[in-house]
């Protein structure tokens, strides 16, 4: 079948005008996503949940689970606690993030740089203003009362590939993220106080004296 030289051109032109438009498009949708979940977020003076992380490998299997729980606080504060399978705590003040296995008898401190601050728990405590400025943001509403929000890192320098928030009636009730080794940690919040009060206090971090404090750049 010969194709006519107008029903060409007009397919070329179609396809031409086709690619310009939805990069714009696209980049419409994640500012007008990205907006909505700031909004969402903000609404989070605090976040107290107990949690089950769940890690599958690439070829699906189960390599861990781990349960504890966690407390964030905007401006900066965050407190996350693992109790099983093995003890560790991580404490970000706003400006550093600390780090500390008791097992290993050791406590690491992070400056919290523009690497640390894209940690998905983050985003609890931390600056949402600018979202669309860090991620490529998509939403959906797989159900009634439901909204899953997935964020891609611009850069490629990020710790995870994808990330998805799944909300039920503005509840974070899930967290999703895929890391560049395919593996996949599933975040499951229960037992939520959200805007609970919450003292300053409960995010410091007591150890030994004893113990070694490696910090960034020693």
């Amino acid at each position: 079948m010969r194709v006519s030289t107008k029903a060409l051109w007009l397919i070329t032109a179609f396809s031409a005008l086709i690619s310009v438009i939805t990069p714009a498009m696209a980049e419409d949708a994640s500012a007008k996503a990205a907006a909505d979940l700031s909004a969402l977020l903000k609404n989070y003076e605090s976040f107290q949940s107990d949690f089950i992380q769940i890690v599958v490998n690439e070829n699906g299997n189960r390599v861990q689970e781990s349960r504890g729980s966690l407390k964030a606080k905007r401006p900066g504060l965050f407190y996350w606690e693992t109790r099983e399978p093995h003890s560790q705590f991580v404490v970000s003040n706003g400006d550093t993030v600390e780090v500390y296995d008791p097992d290993l008898e050791q406590v690491t401190i992070h400056n919290l740089d523009e690497r640390v601050q894209t940690t998905p728990a983050l985003l609890l405590s931390g600056e949402v203003d600018n979202l669309n400025e860090t991620y490529r943001v998509s939403s959906r509403s797989p159900g009634e009362n439901t909204r899953e929000f997935t964020l891609e890192p611009r850069s490629e320098d990020s710790l995870f590939v994808s990330l998805r928030l799944t909300f039920y009636n503005g509840e974070l009730q899930e967290m999703r993220m895929r890391d560049s080794l395919a593996q996949l940690s599933v975040l499951s919040f229960e037992d939520i106080r959200l805007n609970a009060p919450v003292e300053d206090n409960a995010f410091t971090l007591n150890y030994p004296d004893s113990v070694d404090v490696i910090r960034d750049g020693a």
